[in-house]
């Protein structure tokens, strides 16, 4: 995949607990083990869309896995401007974070185990870059527009955010089996929404042969049943809080394939 542009750098409110809870599981960790487990070093560089020349905690990344996150980040702040303003609107850019081992948000203290994230409470995009290395080696995944995706997925969580379905979902009660149901909806809506870029980018020629199977692939291999297939042998559905591969292929599909965030309401279907 080619990084369109120069390198711009830019950039659940359900509290850690439930952060860890929900996203962590992306890893097929166990969520108890997330909440004790307390990393001894922190390591972070921070991406501040305010501050012209990207100056921020740690400065600019000056590694190769920096500066990709970085530039697709800023591809994605084009896209959604772009959509944004064609609907009349202003779309306010996240702040993009770098960390490897732990991290502290807004949202708690995440370590390297919960993965690339979403915190809605700061509006910054958390990306653990070792997770580019597991999502080759552990989950079959390789390639640059497989990473591509793992960004713009959460990004998808930033938009929602901004159109409001995070508090929409704040405000939802119910049981455990209605929350998981909510989440579900929210990550495919979110893989929609990282589709939607992906089509953008297409349209613009930033994609290279096997680019759309990169990212078809790394949708597939972190569907709930795949994960709990390789963690523990077998697929509990009643447990799953971000979809089968089947229907995160179908959702990032849908917005690769139509380029319009209206076919991503998961939330209708």
């Amino acid at each position: 995949m080619r990084a369109g542009g120069p390198l711009q750098m830019g950039g659940l409110g359900l509290g850690g607990l439930l952060l860890i809870l929900l996203l962590g599981y992306a890893t097929g960790s166990d969520p108890l083990q997330l909440l004790t487990q307390v990393s001894s070093q922190l390591d972070t560089a921070m991406v501040d869309p305010a501050s012209e020349g990207g100056a921020g905690l740690g400065g600019a990344p000056e590694d190769e896995a920096g500066r990709f996150a970085s530039a697709i980040l800023a591809d994605t702040e084009d896209t959604w401007t772009a959509i944004f303003e064609r609907g009349g609107s202003r779309y306010p850019q996240p702040t993009l974070v770098l960390f490897s081992d732990a991290v502290q948000s807004a949202c708690g203290l995440s370590s390297s185990a919960v993965g690339p994230f979403y915190c809605p409470a700061d509006s910054k995009v958390y990306i653990d870059l070792t997770f580019h290395r597991e999502l080759s080696d552990r989950f079959g995944a390789p390639g640059d527009f497989a990473r591509a995706y793992v960004i713009a997925h959460e990004v998808g969580h930033h938009v929602q955010n901004v159109l409001g379905f995070f508090e929409a979902a704040r405000r939802q009660g119910g049981g455990q089996a209605s929350a998981n149901d909510l989440s579900i909806r929210q990550e495919l809506q979110a893989d929609c929404f990282a589709g939607v870029w992906g089509h953008s980018a297409a349209a613009r020629d930033l994609l290279e042969p096997g680019d759309v199977e990169e990212g078809l692939a790394a949708a597939a291999a972190l569907g709930d049943d795949r994960i709990q297939r390789q963690s523990q042998g077998y697929v509990t559905p009643e447990s799953w809080t971000h979809g089968s591969s089947t229907q995160r292929l179908e959702w990032f599909r849908r917005g690769l394939d139509s380029g319009d965030p209206d076919t991503c309401d998961t939330f209708r279907s």
